[in-house]
């Protein structure tokens, strides 16, 4: 920016220019915005659109706004935020996946480019404070670590706040948290009545707060994303009770009495049909592979009744997750309208893709069982029935819930072919600036088309250039006139869909689709693909399949939706399946090597940084120096609750456990107390096959003191994949968060003695190498 003032030899007769100093300035009367990113929330869930989860929150949102019914994700998570963001396709951004499914593509790198700047990073340009609360996701994993350069954390993107999770999930009694750029523990425990959406709402109120008192006029950007209704469901019991037999007529049924309130409330057009709960459940793959039973629904007059009870009992406490987060961000609206703000707060509240169907036929009361191909038995969760939604399990309800909390529609997350996965609820509000209140505006809206709006109803162009970086186009197109008008049109004719092998186009009323089963599923062979169509405007629920009548017009889609895919960096398709998603390479600053080193007094490392064991052999070895008879404590853990394993001293004598899945803590334990001076503690697992008719790997547990095995375990389970998305990390010398085992009380940290540095070996040499190799290493030290 030019100077214009003048300067002079003597500063008394130079004329300063404050100009190019100044911080910039919103314009007066600027309104602030919020926006509210739900998980996995389907049409059908929200009373506000016709379900049955009460939600006077958003309810209160809609009464003085607009409920958008034809709204469109992507069907995920990282996808569908960093589209809303940006206003832009996914895979115009990078992000046509998850980030830890990430590959070396510029569709799916899971690093959005300068090029396609953030809402925030204009909107501070121009004077707006801009705050970021809860899951971010749009991070690699490999890059979510304190080695990292930060370029793709929130603070480096616009944000100058941040409070939150990292990460796809995180356990909302344990959660793992980001300070701006560093770690820090929960304020409180579950014991102590913590909860994260709580501790969400308590920090949105302080970083508007904080700003208010100091300049009482500046807007600000407000992005806060709870993480309900992700998995795990956790809610006190006292909030689940709520909902105590709400379910008990069964998904069918829901569906049924779901249907009609949405009809009623006009989300739905009166001749609307519901879809089949299993569409295609009789498909098979291009090799003759099954629709993955995972994705398939278990009529509910099938069950038992203990499987009904369990079933509802999941429902009821995703309700009361629901319900309680909603009571958070009310928290939030009462500060707002105390305060004098709300009136002039643009509100969107989205979900960032259908309900989830994660939870697999049964359910699950450990979600990382999906993450390692298992599919939950009733038996195994009826063990903790009287635990769901508490910090002993990681729960998710079953597909039927999916399938009722997306009424109308077929399938669910992860399916960007149909409704299921991509036509979610969203409410827009501003009642300084929207005369329509408690009104329903039915125009095909994608979330590409958020921030377009988002820009026009705040006067501002699109920018040119964000940090001096040329811009790419928006893709999205504002819809900002038919919030004021019904009958205006938004001038949208087109919509490309990709994720996790399922394709999708929309186009003037019509959509066109693949019949893939979704990512993990491993089908390939897309140019065997079966294409559907269907008039959408007509039959929304994607009831009667067109293609045989209209040969021509699918042909049309099916070639624009190539068109599309070229133009926004549509390819490469890819349903890898999860172990093959886990084994590609990527970059990590952690290196390909065997040999990992961790030292006490650091901050966890966590997926994507720390080493990964995936049912191979492995050592670990701790340098420890026992000071005390009464020594005690954690000397590293790995992972959760809900699975990790961990060595730690107890009653003088040295343990180790492995808990598989939450459900089996496998623990082999020294038969003596640790001798007094410096030692060199150790676990090798030995991997010995697989767990016959499974995948599960199985091994012996051989546990040292020094070069002497003092006790081993055969037959141990273990994880083939990872320990989970949240809680999965390492820390030496103590246990913060969940604890690994019910054997001990977190953080259960070390004394009595010093713990120098533990090292994982992944080689496959024998254990007495590894033990030699590294007490040569720390003669060095």
């Amino acid at each position: 920016m030019e100077f214009k003032g003048s300067i002079e030899l003597d500063i008394r007769d130079s004329e300063p220019d404050w100009g190019p100093f100044a911080e910039p300035t919103a314009p007066e009367g600027a309104p602030n915005v919020l926006y509210l990113v739900w998980d996995d929330t389907g049409i059908a869930t929200w009373d506000c659109f016709g379900g049955l989860v009460d939600m006077p929150s958003m309810s209160r949102i809609a009464e003085r706004g607009v409920r958008l019914s034809q709204f469109h994700t992507t069907a995920l998570c990282s996808p569908t935020r960093a589209s809303l963001l940006t206003g832009r396709n996914a895979t115009t951004v990078g992000m046509a996946t998850i980030e830890e499914f990430t590959d070396g593509f510029p569709n799916c790198s899971g690093r959005i480019p300068r090029e396609t700047a953030l809402l925030p990073e204009v909107l501070a340009e121009r004077g707006w404070n801009t705050y970021c609360v809860g899951k971010w996701h749009l991070t690699p994993l490999e890059e979510s670590n304190l080695a990292a350069s930060k370029r793709n954390w929130p603070l480096s993107r616009g944000f100058e706040r941040f409070y939150g999770f990292m990460g796809g999930e995180t356990d909302q009694w344990y959660p793992e948290l980001v300070y701006d750029n560093h770690p820090v523990a929960p304020p409180a425990t579950p014991e102590d009545g913590y909860h994260l959406s709580k501790d969400l709402a308590d920090k949105t109120i302080e970083f508007i707060r904080d700003a208010k008192v100091i300049a009482p006029d500046k807007p600000w950007f407000s992005y806060v994303c709870p993480g309900a209704g992700h998995a795990p469901h956790h809610v006190s019991s006292e909030w689940a009770d709520k909902y105590a037999g709400r379910f008990d007529m069964g998904y069918e049924a829901y569906r049924d009495i779901v249907l009609e309130n949405q009809k009623r409330l006009g989300i739905v057009g009166a001749d609307t049909e519901l879809s089949p709960m299993n569409p295609y459940a009789e498909m098979t793959g291009p090799n003759g592979e099954p629709w993955p039973l995972q994705d398939t629904v278990r009529p509910w007059d099938s069950l038992t009744d203990e499987e009904k009870r369990l079933f509802a009992r999941m429902a009821e406490v995703f309700a009361g997750f629901m319900s309680y987060t909603d009571a958070q961000i009310g928290r939030i609206l009462d500060y707002l309208e105390e305060s004098g703000q709300l009136d002039n707060t643009i509100i969107v509240a989205i979900s960032d893709n259908g309900a989830s169907g994660e939870g697999g036929p049964n359910g699950s009361v450990n979600e990382v069982k999906f993450f390692n191909g298992y599919i939950d038995t009733v038996a195994d969760s009826m063990k903790f029935f009287d635990q769901l939604g508490g910090p002993q399990t990681y729960n998710h309800y079953p597909t039927g819930w999916a399938m009722a909390f997306n009424t109308p529609y077929k399938l669910f997350k992860r399916y960007a072919s149909h409704e299921g996965g991509i036509a979610d609820p969203a409410i827009v509000s501003w009642p300084a600036g929207i005369t329509a209140h408690g009104e329903v505006r039915d125009n095909y809206i994608n979330v590409a088309d958020v921030t377009p709006t988002i820009y026009d109803l705040l006067g501002i162009t699109a920018p040119a250039t964000v940090g001096g970086i040329p811009q790419k186009p928006l893709d999205g197109t504002s819809f900002a006139s038919a919030l004021k008008d019904p009958e205006m049109p938004t001038g949208k004719e087109t919509q490309f869909y990709t994720m996790l092998g399922t394709r999708g186009i929309w186009h003037k009323g019509w959509f066109a689709n693949t019949v893939h089963a979704a990512s993990p599923a491993g089908w390939s062979n897309f140019d065997d693909d079966r294409w559907e169509l269907f008039h959408i405007e007509s039959d929304r629920s994607q009831c009667h399949d067109l293609a045989a009548e209209h040969p021509d017009k699918l042909a049309e889609l099916k070639a624009l939706w190539f068109t599309e895919a070229d133009k926004y960096n549509g390819l490469p398709l890819g349903d890898l399946n999860m172990l093959e998603t886990l084994t590609r390479w990527r970059p990590t600053l952690s290196g390909d090597r065997s040999n990992f080193v961790y030292y006490p007094g650091t901050a966890e490392v966590g997926l994507g940084a720390s080493v990964q064991l995936r049912g191979q052999s492995f050592s670990v070895l701790a340098e420890v120096t026992v000071d005390s008879a009464a020594v005690e404590g954690v000397l590293f853990k790995h992972g959760a609750g809900h699975g990790g394993h961990a060595l730690y001293i107890q009653g003088g004598r040295l343990h180790y456990v492995y808990n598989f899945m939450g459900e089996d803590e496998q623990r082999v334990s020294a038969p003596d107390a640790v001798p007094l001076g410096p030692h060199l503690f150790g676990v090798r697992y030995d991997r010995t096959g697989t767990v016959e008719g499974s995948h599960t790997p199985l091994g012996v547990v051989s546990l040292y003191v020094d070069a002497v095995a003092v006790a081993t375990l055969t037959d141990v389970r273990t994880h083939p994949g990872m320990f989970g998305l949240a809680g999965g990390g390492i820390a030496v010398g103590r246990n913060d968060g969940q604890p690994v085992s019910t054997a001990f009380t977190a953080p259960f940290t070390f004394t009595g003695g010093t713990i120098t540095k533990v090292v994982f070996d992944t080689s496959g040499e024998p254990y007495l190498d590894a033990e030699r190799e590294l007490a040569a290493a720390f003669s060095k030290d």
